[in-house]
């Protein structure tokens, strides 16, 4: 069965819960998603980047799910570090569910993960990255350098190399496959 017998049953997962818990952030660019990502994250907080329901989306391809009973901390720590978000929503309908990041592709003896524009394949016997792909961002070719013919634990993570929105995506989609593949 391999690294992947476990593949069939995660399915990708997005909380089942509509009773007003969760919401977004929105933001003006995602460069504003990033950076509020990273610190919520270094203060302790569960959020997830989430691709917005086409009610909120408002310029930015990205928003932040967060605990909504944290909403009045989260949003003074972000106003405080210069990056308050345009709106913060409560998830209270099922219209509102976000779109998922993520799409997998199983092609028999390769895995591939999408995150946004940004593809990467491994072969799943070895686990050895064989493609990356997608984006426009000129570090793309860096990124696939650097890690395309690396194992999936000695490959670098692209948030160490690139610089980019691709390699914000990338590293998304490098996570998830890890997550996916490694025990």
């Amino acid at each position: 069965m391999g690294a992947f017998g476990f593949l069939k049953k995660k399915s990708l997962e997005i909380t089942e819960n509509n009773n007003g818990d969760r919401g977004f952030l929105v933001f003006e660019n995602t460069s504003e998603v990033i950076q509020a990502e990273n610190l919520l994250k270094k203060k302790g907080w569960e959020v997830k980047v989430m691709g917005p329901p086409p009610e909120i989306r408002s310029g930015c391809d990205l928003v932040i799910e967060f605990p909504l009973i944290e909403e009045l901390k989260i949003t003074k720590t972000l106003q405080d570090a210069g990056i308050p978000p345009l709106q913060a929503v409560p998830v209270s309908s099922p219209l509102l569910e976000p779109v998922d990041l993520f799409q997998i592709k199983d092609f028999g003896r390769y895995l591939m993960v999408q995150a946004a524009n940004m593809k990467l394949t491994v072969e799943k016997e070895s686990l050895t990255i064989v493609n990356i792909s997608g984006g426009g961002c000129p570090d793309v070719p860096y990124l696939a350098e650097q890690m395309v013919g690396k194992g999936l634990k000695e490959a670098p993570s692209p948030r160490e190399i690139g610089h980019t929105l691709c390699g914000y995506a990338l590293q998304l989609a490098y996570e998830e496959m890890k997550r996916r593949c490694l025990p």
